[in-house]
């Protein structure tokens, strides 16, 4: 895989992706920018080789709807959502240990991280709006991606099967991260205060050398983002520039979802930021420090808590004589 990996066939997609965002968005450019939002998961995913396995970006799109409505619903009670953010991280990551199921990695992966975006939304209404978005989005990606021919797809290997010893460490780790990043979110008093949750949990992977990556390059590219973002917003621009913004992001996106580089944060980062300062009148600098500033906060828990966890872990099988697994 390479580190930028362009597939004019995921651009084509993304271009046809954006349609509907774009024109919504010469007029309407909050609007315009939160149906970008509800395409993110397919952009994430770009073309599958079958029309078969193409329906999957459906139940994507339902997993991170059905995650950021659930956020939504307790994100009046902090101490609720922390407790919930821990279970629910906690639980899905045994749960994906014992599932041979190939949904199974993307709900551990993309439930507990988009529960913690949906601390973020102002009222349960605001997350079920988000969420039907979501949802829609992927409905709609799953529907024009028909029109692709298929082409052969490299047989799937078995799921490799996870010990529970070390499901049992990964998921104590997930929950510790989700904990701090939403208690920290809460007691900052940020107005987003699921942020900071969302990245580390999607930062988080059990390869330290995955996480590190994952941690330097996400922090990295929310920066970028929220700079050309709010460097945009600067200059006033005219409804059609900012259409054209959405066009080329959600194009770009989804060409590049092939990348080693994690890249992805960039557009949705792009995305949000245009979306929250063009639906509310505060200066694009406190969205920029808020966004860039719990995104950090997110990878220093994550990168920690990948050191921590594991380091106690061995410790306490070296006390009890147990091999590492």
């Amino acid at each position: 895989m390479s580190a930028l990996a362009w597939s004019w066939r995921n651009a084509l997609h993304g271009v046809v992706l954006a349609l509907p965002a774009t024109v919504v968005c010469a007029s309407d450019p909050h609007a315009g920018f939160a149906l970008a939002v509800g395409v993110i998961p397919a952009a994430a995913l770009g073309v599958t080789p079958t029309r078969g396995a193409r329906f999957a970006v459906v139940p994507v799109g339902a997993i991170a709807g059905g995650s950021m409505l659930l956020g939504s619903l307790v994100a009046p009670f902090p101490t609720l959502a922390v407790i919930a953010i821990a279970a629910l991280a906690f639980g899905v990551t045994m749960a994906n240990a014992r599932s041979a199921g190939r949904l199974a990695p993307i709900a551990a992966a993309l439930g507990p991280a988009l529960f913690g975006a949906g601390l973020s939304e102002t009222s349960a209404a605001a997350g079920l709006t988000v969420g039907a978005l979501l949802l829609a989005g992927s409905v709609y990606a799953w529907l024009v991606s028909l029109a692709w021919p298929e082409r052969s797809a490299p047989p799937r290997p078995p799921r490799p099967r996870v010990p529970r010893a070390f499901a049992l460490q990964y998921g104590t780790q997930l929950a510790l991260v989700g904990a701090i990043t939403v208690a920290a979110g809460f007691a900052l008093g940020v107005d987003h205060p699921g942020w900071a949750c969302t990245a580390a949990l999607l930062i988080s992977r059990p390869d330290p050398r995955a996480l590190r990556a994952r941690g330097y390059q996400r922090s990295i590219v929310v920066l970028l983002g929220a700079t050309l973002a709010c460097a945009v917003a600067l200059l006033h621009p005219a409804d059609a520039v900012l259409a054209a913004l959405v066009f080329f992001t959600v194009a770009l996106a989804t060409a590049l979802a092939g990348s080693r580089w994690y890249v992805l944060p960039f557009f949705t980062t792009l995305i949000v930021i245009s979306m929250l300062i063009a639906g509310d009148d505060m200066r694009p600098a406190h969205w920029f420090v808020e966004r860039v500033v719990l995104t950090v906060l997110g990878a220093a828990v994550a990168l920690a808590a990948g050191w921590i966890v594991p380091a106690i872990a061995r410790q306490v099988r070296s006390g009890r004589g147990d091999a590492a697994p």
